[in-house]
């Protein structure tokens, strides 16, 4: 049998292990539980698959004591603490006594409950046991109360250097510097271990200076040392440091282990630099190095953030059974990001099981995607299956919200997170902030902003965005100011937001003296200087501004123009910036629609049906306009013409009544919102159904008389539908806000805060 033992002996890799196993069938001892418990040690050592351990183990019939504590390490290893705690029963059943080995492994795997452990130490007389005794006083110290962890060790005759490093650890864990910092100084020897903790203690403390002043210190070093500065410089967001230590590693001889493979490809996914990990990645190569699942995990992530998609999923289905938990969150989140929806869903329909991770993951990609609707029927399912969100899910759904005007299901959304004390970082208090005001209801915006404690750039600007979409440039330019007295330094958003606030505001010389003040105003600078010109009639001024730009002029700067010239009825200006904007974005219907629609106000048909024709010989199709409203935690959709709706006889009948009612009040259809010469009575009827009207019935049919109708539409209102709410808003006596793809538009009592430019 000695050839055995040296094939045991020399068993490097997994197939070593099954050669071994192999042989062992051969001499007819694969079921002799001396042979299974080494087997099982080496599986433990080697990261076997859990589902070969399990055959290996239940190849005997009457494990002993030291087969039953290797399967108990294996599974502690991999941190199924059910299966150990299974597997420790199975144990009492076949009248297998633990020995003194085995109640480390259970106190580890029982965490906070692993003071029943102790009791039954006591009770069986091993509580005398060092490797118990450590084992305990290691758990008091991660779990509490410390104070016990202290008695035991002031209780003991002979101190271990492994009684300190336990007790120093548990004063790191609980914020205590001092008493850690003490122990430590007391200590009479000190090995790698203690000096590690102390490394560990102050970078988990963010003390990164203190942390390097041990680890320099450190008579000696092992990879374990390393790691732990690795992983503080990685923790604390130091990732160029990351990398230049890991180089001083290796240099210095170290031989990186699996956790250093993890931390280094971690920070390289984090950093997204592709050369960065192509080298890493031919290092890893180069010498042969066998990586384990976290690794690989820790890989597919890199390739994913990299934008490598297709290595990260040959990576992915490589790991076969190996796939954890991680794997798969980490696989849909990268199908996600780059918008592969499909993929993602399909992953994450597969998935064996999901934690929040795995929800917050598809939620998010769906609401970073446009398809936020989506997103919130997934956080419905979500919470109907029982798992409970987080404030990384809250954010996701409360920004969803936003997106769709789903005013009702956001205070949902906020009831939820203060029922279920979910606690908002400032980013959650911004998703709020964004909510609020894309839904219409700034005085909830302004007040969220109020009660913050702190805030950043972003809470500013997600306000003055909202203020800019209502046309309120004066608190808009009041917050640019807030924002610099707090020392906190605009940006180009906060600029663009504030610029666009006056321009709808009708701010001309504010803006003009804030864009003035910017040291490198960029293109989208431009454009809201373009704007606000052109919303006060000075369009030959922003055709100047435009031509002395340092850098070519983007579509939106010839946009803005054409918006004031279709205003303004400046049709030589409107071909001007049309030209133009068919150079530079030759696919964007809406450019076409504004030039046609200049020509219809002109009622120059021939040129109506030239653009036209320009669309259909460039394949260019003109995006459909919807409007939806929220109404009972569901978004009713309407496009125009529709007759889809559950309750469209209904619909069309208010609409009829509607349209009588705002003709006695002086209401005619403005026909120059359609794109060709037809008869005046289809003209009528075409802009008649636009789909905003058809919302607002919808909203006059269902909703409490009195209350705020909420319509959102994908494109700007047009002329006419903005003539008629305005009317409805005067006889229904109804605060009607509609929210188009520029701005908000608040008709009360027969007018529109735009004052009828958008």
């Amino acid at each position: 049998m000695s050839h055995l033992n040296t094939a045991a002996l020399k068993a490097a890799k997994l197939n070593h292990l099954k050669q071994l196993h192999a042989q062992l069938f051969q001499n007819s001892v694969y079921s002799d539980n001396y042979w299974v418990a080494q087997l099982i040690n080496l599986c433990t050592r080697l990261h076997a698959p859990p589902t070969y351990v399990r055959r290996i183990f239940n190849s005997v019939d009457q494990p002993n004591v030291f087969v039953f504590t290797n399967i108990l390490k294996f599974y502690s290893q991999l941190g199924a603490h059910t299966e150990v705690f299974y597997l420790f029963d199975k144990m009492q059943k076949y009248n297998v006594t633990p020995d003194a080995f085995v109640y480390p492994i259970l106190i580890k795997a029982a965490g906070k409950c692993g003071v029943v452990f102790h009791a039954h130490c006591i009770k069986m007389g091993h509580d005398w046991d060092r490797f118990i005794r450590n084992a305990i006083m290691d758990m008091y110290g991660k779990f509490g109360p410390l104070e016990v962890a202290r008695e035991l060790f002031d209780e003991m005759n002979e101190r271990a250097v492994a009684d300190w490093n336990a007790l120093i650890s548990g004063y790191w864990n609980w914020g205590n510097e001092a008493e850690a910092r003490s122990l430590f100084d007391l200590m009479p020897e000190k090995n790698v271990v203690t000096w590690t903790a102390m490394v560990t203690g102050y970078s988990n403390r963010k003390d990164m200076e203190n942390a390097r002043r041990y680890f320099d210190q450190m008579p000696e070093r092992n990879v374990v040392s390393w790691n732990a500065m690795l992983s503080g410089y990685a923790q604390n967001g130091s990732l160029v440091e990351v990398i230049r230590m890991f180089d001083e590693m290796v240099s210095s001889g170290v031989r990186p282990d699996e956790t250093t493979w993890v931390t280094i490809i971690s920070s390289c996914s984090s950093l997204g630099d592709a050369s960065l990990a192509e080298a890493l990645v031919k290092m890893i190569n180069e010498k042969g190095v066998h990586l384990n699942c976290f690794a690989k995990t820790a890989l597919l992530d890199m390739y994913a953030k990299c934008g490598n998609l297709a290595m990260a999923r040959k990576i992915f289905d490589e790991l076969g059974t190996y796939k954890n938990l991680v794997t798969w969150n980490a696989m849909i989140s990268a199908y996600a990001r780059v918008g592969d929806l499909a993929s993602a869903r399909e992953l994450f329909d597969k998935m064996p099981e999901k934690n929040v991770i795995s929800w917050n993951s598809i939620i998010a990609g769906y609401a970073q995607n446009g398809q936020s609707k989506v997103a919130i029927d997934l956080f419905k399912d979500m919470i109907a299956k029982g798992v409970l969100p987080d404030e990384v899910t809250m954010v996701s759904v409360i920004s969803a919200c936003g997106h769709l005007g789903a005013l009702e299901f956001g205070n949902w959304a906020v009831n939820f997170l203060e029922k279920h004390q979910i606690k908002l970082s400032i980013s959650g208090y911004n998703a709020l902030i964004f909510m609020y005001s894309k839904c219409g209801s700034r005085k909830d915006a302004k007040k969220v902003f109020q009660s913050m404690e702190t805030r950043d750039v972003v809470s500013y600007n997600t306000l003055i965005t909202g203020f800019a979409a209502y046309g309120n440039g004066i608190e808009a330019v009041d917050l640019l100011c807030k924002m610099k007295k707090e020392n906190i330094e605009p940006d180009r958003i906060t600029y663009i937001g504030v610029l666009t606030a006056c321009s709808h505001g009708g701010l001309l010389e504010e803006g003009r003296s804030i864009f003035n003040s910017i040291k490198d105003p960029d293109s989208d600078h431009y454009a809201c200087m373009v704007d606000l010109l052109g919303r006060n009639g000075k369009l030959d001024e922003a055709k100047c501004l435009i031509e002395s730009m340092p850098t070519r002029p983007h579509a939106g700067v010839y946009g803005s123009l054409l918006h004031a010239s279709r205003v303004h009825k400046r049709i030589d200006l409107g071909e001007f910036a049309a030209k133009k904007l068919f150079e530079i974005e030759p696919e964007n219907s809406g450019n076409y629609v504004l030039l046609s629609n200049i020509y219809a106000s002109a009622r120059r048909w021939e040129d109506v049906d030239r653009v036209r024709g320009l669309m259909k010989i460039g394949g260019v199709m003109k995006t459909t306009g919807w409007s939806w409203i929220e109404h009972e935690g569901e978004m009713h959709k309407f496009i125009v013409g529709d007759r889809s709706h559950e309750q469209s006889t209904n619909i069309y009948r208010v609409l009829a009544e509607t349209e009588k009612k705002i003709r006695l009040a002086g209401y005619m259809a403005d026909k120059s919102c359609v794109l060709r010469d037809v008869e005046e009575e289809e003209m009528e009827e075409m802009v008649g159904t636009h789909s905003e009207k058809l919302a607002v019935a919808f909203a006059l049919l269902v909703t409490e008389p009195c209350s705020v109708i909420r319509v959102v539409k994908n494109l700007r209102i047009c002329r006419d539908c903005h003539t008629a709410i305005k009317i409805i808003s005067k006889l229904e006596g109804r605060e009607i806000i509609v929210r188009d793809n520029n701005r908000f538009h608040c008709f009360n009592k027969g007018r529109c805060s735009c004052k009828d430019y958008w």
